[in-house]
């Protein structure tokens, strides 16, 4: 019952968090000529630079794809993922003390901020995605109906980095070295998944340890989808499942507990 009124209290509030949403993104163009142009022409030049660079001057290959196209695929499948887990647990981390001022001026659900996280960095990976998407179907390597599999992916990777998030979000806001630590974890978790390398150049006593990385076998089933044309492994994502239902619950346990402390905080 307590969950359904949360969610009921957030639905009431859904124009506060769209129309956040819709200023957050214009904001970014606001004084540009080009304006909301960017938000295409900023990915698609990351999209050819990887597809020129890496598929036709480095001449990249991978064990098992055939495509000339395949690194390239296999680093977008990756790298573009990956940002999608960055931005929402990075922006997460530090979102009650980026709207200390909002907080503490208007009574809303405090929820309605990390939904605005995830919906912003949402916003930017459908534009990204959506590019990338045309030029597998344009260069001839979409994966045809196993494309589906890509959004209960994405679904999972949103709850474990929101859940994550909102948990060092909290923290964040007592004791301000918590975000400092996040962003060079962040790097280091980057290079220790397997995003722009495949897991097989790994040292044999390095690979054992991508069990404990929740994020490896994501960015696994994304590339097996993309890369493969095959379904990802779902037994092997249902540690991260949990682990992303954990981390959830924990981050709303913590933000129920912590709110009203929050704002004297601030």
């Amino acid at each position: 019952m307590i969950v359904l009124g949360r969610l009921q209290n957030l639905a009431n509030y859904r124009g506060f968090i769209l129309g956040s949403v819709q200023r957050e993104f214009q904001s970014k163009y606001r004084n540009s000529i080009l304006g909301a142009a960017w938000t295409v022409l900023n990915p698609l030049a990351m999209i050819v630079v990887y597809t020129v660079i890496f598929s036709q001057v480095m001449h990249n290959r991978l064990a098992g794809a055939s495509s000339a196209f395949a690194y390239s695929i296999y680093l977008c499948a990756g790298v573009l993922t990956w940002n999608l887990f960055a931005e929402i647990t990075t922006k997460a981390q530090s979102v009650f003390l980026d709207n200390a001022g909002l907080i503490k001026k208007i009574n809303f659900p405090r929820l309605c901020l990390p939904i605005i996280v995830v919906c912003n960095a949402g916003v930017n990976f459908a534009i990204i995605f959506g590019l990338f998407t045309a030029f597998l179907v344009i260069s001839g390597n979409f994966p045809g109906w196993v494309f589906l599999a890509v959004f209960p992916l994405l679904a999972l990777q949103v709850l474990l980095a929101i859940g994550l998030g909102m948990i060092l979000g909290v923290l964040n806001v007592f004791f301000r070295d918590v975000g400092q630590f996040f962003s060079i974890s962040l790097q280091f978790w980057f290079w220790f998944t397997p995003v722009v390398y495949p897991a097989s150049v790994l040292p044999d006593e390095v690979r054992p340890l991508l069990a404990y990385n929740p994020m490896a076998p994501l960015i696994q089933g994304y590339q097996d989808i993309l890369v493969h044309g095959h379904l990802p492994h779902w037994r092997g994502l249902l540690p991260a499942a949990v682990l992303a239902v954990i981390l959830c619950l924990l981050g709303m346990q913590l933000f129920r507990r912590r709110a009203g402390e929050m704002v004297d905080e601030l």
